[in-house]
């Protein structure tokens, strides 16, 4: 993928789209009859002009949520990270992946989109006692 636009194209074609932006593309990604996790797509300038994708999914409030778990799941990981964005102007906790353009293909975005879903939807169920909120 080289740029913003075959991103939507290829996504357009497979999900309904929530938002259709721009710079920024949403839907909801089905993981079972039950459950569904909000995907939301941007393109964000990096370091040196170079342009990368952001993958994010919303969690839940960051209200009540402990930072040191946070960041040890962080450490942990290897793919996917946390990150506070405000939702409706209150903080929410994020799971996230940023991606440069030219580093992935239509297979490997869809299997991060994939594992971004269902990573984001076990988080969410744990901090939001089973609910499904996004």
């Amino acid at each position: 993928m080289q740029s913003f636009e075959q991103i939507r194209s290829h996504l357009g074609a497979a999900y309904t789209l929530k938002t259709n932006d721009p710079y920024l593309i949403s839907f909801d990604l089905t993981l079972s009859e039950r459950r569904h996790q909000g995907i939301y797509l941007t393109e964000l300038e990096a370091e040196g002009d170079q342009r990368v994708v952001r993958i994010s999914t919303p969690l839940g409030p960051l209200t009540g949520i402990d930072a040191t778990r946070c960041l040890r799941f962080n450490w942990e990981q290897r793919l996917g990270y946390l990150a506070v964005s405000d939702l409706e102007g209150s903080p929410y906790l994020h799971l996230c992946e940023n991606r440069p353009y030219g580093q992935f293909d239509h297979l490997e975005l869809d299997r991060l989109i994939a594992e971004i879903g269902a990573l984001g939807d076990h988080l969410e169920h744990a901090i939001s006692n089973g609910g499904d909120l996004f």
